[in-house]
């Protein structure tokens, strides 16, 4: 018989009998391996276990506890979840169940609505299979055959799937009655999946088409452990705590207009109050920064946009040209192409560069309804933008100055942890990008290198890129540990040459200068809604809407509450008189269901001695405090932005 030379990961080989399955290889390692392996790896190429070696091959196998393990994983409890649908809901159509970032999902079409009570009979369906061990069978079918096959199954779904999207022979796995078009792979059976859990019922549409076929889509999670399930859990419920849709309600900071249009953001006084000191800050380290802040027009010729390439690239993402006279007119989607136009607007020298050019732009993004999430994903939003025009030997000293001002963001705005990125082009989809290969090697090697020199770590994300140029990402980690997406640093070679910049150098000749994309907050609504979540909504005192609330005992006390109020508000404090013929007990309740970090009492003893009882948001009773004393320390707080106080 024909043999096979495996080769593994530490460069030692062994030859098996051809068709020796990965399995079986793993056996020949030890007991643990076979019983901890999900999948293998051959040639690059994920398969089951009991996928058969036919030829010369390296093989790796993947653990529980990689990225890659984890998917699979998750991927395999979506099909569990299907298999548990079809036994229990036959009516139902399955149509895609991916892994997510946190588990998985799966879609169906069903006439009938899914309910809580169903999610629960779903659950203890699924652990029945898993005590079943059921293996995840790949079986193959021509093309015409699997069509045939799921029509007979009235998968109409599938069939769409197969027929757009199958080779002429396609693979399908077999999970107890379940049957599903799918590459895979999958983990052996039904048997490993230690911890699952299903999570919530939405609405979904087929393809993401709102005109297409209205679909259920059934969110659940799965972990290899059930008590990293229930970390999870816990987390998710700190999560509803924190959401900031219903604290931007409470606390009167928000709202989304159904009569104006979803993804839209009416940023009400008090939310507005924190974007103003949001904007103070980010001005003043501008200046510091050497940027110069400019202003750019909503809308702009469409011509423009295929200038930039935008069209081409990101068409799906843009609302549709406006008509104007005998042209037409886009809202733009992205700031950089209007700083490109003042950088053109006169001939520039070496001298002037870098030229930092920052705004706070609104900007607007087609987003399809059922993506769109309170201030994470809107429609339209104003992103803390600049675009740097240097020198190509300026690029990295530009670069690591943008990444230490997203650091200094962080520190500002309490976030101690966060993740770093590299975002680089994938390279079997050169068509997905601008420019040359030679071009985006230079470009990721030099932002590898900012890096290294700034020995800060960071992930490499292949496939990440925009499509002209590779970027570093920063993402916070907030409160309870989730990482957000906010800062980008982008460097671009393409849009320079696109719209035909130049600079005069030393050597009196014209040349090209390059550019860099950045943004440190992302855009001011997500990192709002960012700051909620991480404090949720009790923010530091210098951030709070309301830094003080003064409460008279009784109503011969409204006088000397008053001038307290006066000279506080006279310091620059924000603060509010609470004079309701209310309880005391309830308006202190009151203000901190209103998250107010202080709250002043006023009575017979604190006009004596001129002073306040401080009542703290987070530990309550302070005691007594004069009020010569008490002012300073508060402006110092405000001042020194102060996030723990």
């Amino acid at each position: 018989m024909p043999s096979v030379r495996v080769t593994f990961p530490d460069g030692a080989t062994k030859e098996f009998p051809q068709g020796t399955t990965a399995l079986e290889v793993a056996k020949s390692i030890g007991p643990r391996l076979a019983a901890d392996a999900l999948a293998a790896k051959l040639d690059d190429r994920l398969v089951d276990l009991a996928y058969p070696i036919e030829s010369d091959a390296p093989i790796q196998f993947i653990m529980p506890n990689s990225p890659e393990g984890l998917e699979i994983y998750r991927h395999s409890s979506a099909h569990l979840l299907a298999a548990a649908v079809l036994e229990l809901f036959p009516d139902a159509h399955p149509g895609v169940g991916p892994a997510t970032e946190n588990g998985f999902y799966y879609d169906f079409y069903r006439e009938k609505p899914f309910t809580e009570e169903d999610l629960a009979k779903l659950e203890t369906k699924m652990q029945e299979l898993v005590k079943a061990d059921l293996p995840y069978e790949r079986v193959y079918y021509n093309k015409e055959e699997g069509i045939k096959l799921f029509e007979k199954m009235g998968e109409f779904l599938k069939c769409e799937l197969i027929q757009e999207k199958a080779d002429p022979v396609f693979s399908a796995y077999r999970t107890g009655k379940f049957l599903d078009f799918c590459r895979g792979p999958h983990i052996p059976s039904t048997g490993r999946i230690q911890a699952v859990k299903l999570l919530s019922v939405a609405g979904a549409h087929w393809k993401g088409d709102e005109h297409s076929h209205p679909l259920q889509r059934i969110y659940g999670t799965a972990f290899l452990s059930k008590k990293d399930l229930d970390d999870f859990l816990t987390q998710i419920e700190e999560a509803k705590k924190r959401d900031h849709r219903r604290l931007g309600t409470e606390l009167d900071l928000f709202s989304i207009q159904d009569e104006a249009g979803p993804g839209l953001i009416f940023w009400h006084p008090k939310g507005g109050v924190i974007r103003t000191e949001i904007g103070d800050w980010r001005r003043t380290e501008l200046g510091k920064a050497g940027y110069s802040r400019g202003y750019t027009p909503h809308a702009m010729r469409l011509h423009l946009w295929e200038t930039s390439g935008h069209t081409n690239f990101y068409r799906e993402n843009m609302f549709g040209p406006m008509p104007v006279e005998n042209d037409r007119y886009q809202l733009k989607p992205m700031n950089c192409p209007g700083h490109i136009l003042i950088y053109k607007s006169r001939r520039r020298s070496y001298r002037e560069l870098p030229l930092r050019f920052a705004e706070l732009g609104t900007v607007y993004r087609y987003e399809r309804s059922g993506v769109m999430h309170g201030l994470m994903r809107v429609r339209g939003f104003t992103q803390d933008d600049a675009h740097i025009f240097c020198m190509p030997e300026q690029l990295e000293a530009e670069v690591e100055s943008c990444v230490e001002f997203a650091f200094q963001v962080l520190k500002t705005f309490g976030f101690d942890r966060y993740e770093v990125e590299l975002s680089a082009r994938d390279p079997n989809h050169a068509e997905l990008y601008a420019g040359t290969v030679e071009e985006w090697e230079r470009a990721e090697a030099a932002l590898i290198e900012t890096l290294k020199r700034m020995n800060v770590p960071y992930k490499y994300m292949p496939g990440e890129a925009v499509f002209y140029g590779p970027k570093i990402d920063v993402k916070l980690v907030d409160a309870i540990g989730r990482p957000w997406q906010l800062t980008t640093v982008q460097f671009d070679f393409n849009l320079p040459r696109r719209f035909g910049l130049e600079y005069v150098a030393a050597d009196g000749h014209a040349h090209t200068p390059v550019m860099v994309h950045r943004a440190l907050l992302g855009s001011v609504e997500r990192f709002f809604g960012v700051l909620i979540e991480h404090y949720a909504g009790a923010f530091p005192v210098w951030l709070a809407p309301v830094q003080a609330v003064v409460l008279p005992i009784s109503e011969k006390h409204l006088t000397y509450a008053r001038q307290v109020s006066d000279k506080l508000r006279e310091a620059g404090i924000r603060v509010e008189l609470d004079d309701r013929n209310e309880k005391l007990n309830a308006r202190i309740r009151d203000a901190q269901l209103q998250k107010v970090p202080l709250m002043l009492v006023a009575g017979d003893r604190e006009i004596e001695r001129g002073g306040v009882s401080v009542r703290r948001r987070d530990t309550g009773d302070a005691g007594f405090r004069p009020l010569d004393e008490f002012v300073p320390w508060l402006r110092e707080l405000i001042d020194t932005r102060a996030v723990k106080w």
